[in-house]
């Protein structure tokens, strides 16, 4: 599948993406969200557990270990596919991928190589240059490997230390065709990935925490040309900024190579984030070197149609139809619907509220859970049954926003009953009236403090009539202030404009 309205690259200088078209594919390894591991019981919450604590004699790989299939996991692939438009294998096999590294207990992975669960799908995703869909040509499942610690001992030498609690975990693997066109569409990819492993709910996906692996193929072909140039794998990128500035520095490198006669090599290379550069980590294997066979501890996986349509059936609401209802149904800008479907708290906010009061304006509610609620969402873990944040309700939010579009309650006092909301659960009556907020929109009330504003700051007022209007701004902010937040603002910006618009020396 080719790329559609591939959207220019960026980062790098125009003279080589004139002599040289950037042809890259992406792989990612995501890590499931299952309970216990791919082939046994060992729990996968060992984030954080003391090393080699998580393990059992097979995911350590003695000798006479037999392995499980994990159900939920291959539910969690086949999902995956679905959601990508894929083709599911009615029949699929293990396969033995073997090579031999220190966090590969038997010196091979169980994996599926010549029929993966799903194949052939597309993810399509915006770009500055408009959307690009690229093809998906597999997702499967294998197991994880263990982590390598490299530490340096109390007499200075250096060791490397295997803990073996992630040996084993459920791993997905997503490949693509090579029909990426430049390093911002790599990232913006591996953005939308992202954002749809967790939306239907069979991976967390933090990068950070090594939950996501991406890995890009990058090469250069002479503008004009079809054949592949050779292929280099870049690794160790643990951000979507590194993934774009890998990609980046990876096709300027390769052009500087091209252009002084130097020949490429297959080969794989780390990103180091700190230096902005990649580096040789080894020459790069093929299918042939792992030496794939059936794995013969472990019977072909069968895919029937009634479990197929129970897995489909249980599929959520997808990112891109989600954006698609918001901005048709709904009448929210594009922009709006990317920022709340973006955020997962945010989406379950922004759901809740309208369904607690279908006649407030979508608009408003997004404005609210794109903002203040929006901020609360990042400082705070805890989330409700339904996914809000903190002890918030979806009726008190929405009480929230009916005093402010009834003038009851400013939008600075609404921001501050917001967060006392959010963090103590109580009911926003009760807190505005504790505080004794009261929207203050009688201009003729405001008079008094208006006047008093202005014949405190003459430099601001200065400024205003000598032709900048910004001024005004920071004249509104002391008015309310003065009113502790009470007043306002489109009244008190009125009244304030009409006093200083007056001719000088009028009352």
């Amino acid at each position: 599948m080719t790329a559609v309205r591939a959207a220019p690259p960026t980062g790098v200088p125009a003279s080589v993406l004139e002599r040289y078209e950037p042809v890259i594919g992406i792989e990612v390894h995501c890590q499931l969200r299952t309970a216990s591991k791919m082939f046994c019981g060992c729990s996968t919450d060992y984030d954080g557990a003391p090393p080699n604590t998580h393990t059992c004699p097979v995911c350590l790989g003695l000798p006479g270990a037999l392995p499980t299939i994990n159900r939920l996991a291959v539910e969690h692939v086949l999902t995956t596919g679905l959601a990508i438009d894929a083709t599911i294998a009615a029949t699929t096999r293990w396969e033995r991928k073997n090579y031999f590294y220190p966090d590969l207990p038997k010196g091979y992975q169980i994996s599926q190589y010549a029929i993966p669960l799903a194949a052939a799908g597309r993810l399509t995703f915006g770009t500055s240059g408009g959307d690009v869909t690229v093809g998906i040509t597999r997702a499967h499942l294998e197991e994880d490997t263990a982590k390598l610690v490299h530490a340096t001992t109390p007499d200075g030498r250096k060791v490397s230390l295997v803990d073996f609690n992630r040996s084993g975990a459920p791993l997905m693997e997503i490949v693509t065709e090579p029909d990426v066109r430049s390093a911002e569409a790599a990232r913006r990819y591996a953005e939308e990935l992202q954002l749809l492993l967790r939306a239907i709910g069979v991976s967390n996906a933090d990068m950070e925490r090594g939950q996501m692996r991406v890995e890009a193929n990058v090469s250069l072909r002479p503008r004009g040309t079809e054949a592949f140039g050779t292929r280099v794998e870049v690794k160790n990128m643990n951000s979507f900024r590194s993934v774009e500035r890998a990609v980046n520095f990876e096709i300027e490198r390769q052009a500087a190579a091209l252009d002084a006669g130097q020949p490429l090599v297959q080969e794989t290379r780390g990103w180091d984030d700190g230096r902005g550069s990649t580096y040789q980590m080894r020459l790069k294997e093929t299918s042939e070197d792992y030496r794939y066979f059936p794995e013969p501890d472990l019977p072909p996986l069968k895919v029937d149609a009634v479990w197929l349509d129970e897995v489909r059936a249980r599929l959520a609401e997808l990112p891109t139809a989600r954006r698609s209802r918001y901005t048709s149904e709904l009448g929210l800008s594009a922009y709006d619907a990317a920022v709340i479907v973006a955020d997962p708290a945010m989406s379950a906010a922004f759901s809740a509220v309208l369904a607690s009061d279908p006649s407030l304006p979508p608009k408003e509610v997004a404005n609210l859970v794109a903002g203040d609620y929006g901020r609360a969402a990042k400082e705070i873990q805890e989330r409700t049954p339904d996914g809000l944040v903190g002890r918030s309700s979806a009726a008190e939010l929405a009480e929230l926003l009916r005093r402010v579009a009834a003038g009851e309650l400013s939008r600075a006092n609404a921001k501050e009953v917001l967060g006392e909301h959010v963090r103590s659960g109580e009911a926003v009556s009760g807190i505005v009236a504790a505080r004794g907020f009261r929207q203050i929109s009688d201009a003729s009330a405001l008079s008094d403090v208006v006047d008093e504003v202005l014949a405190a700051n003459p430099a601001a007022v200065g400024d205003y009539r000598a032709g900048k209007p910004q001024a005004v701004g920071f004249l509104v902010g002391q008015v309310m202030k003065a009113t502790r937040g009470q007043a306002n603002a489109g009244v008190v910006q009125a009244a304030l404009r009409e006093r200083l618009d007056r001719p000088a020396g009028d009352a």
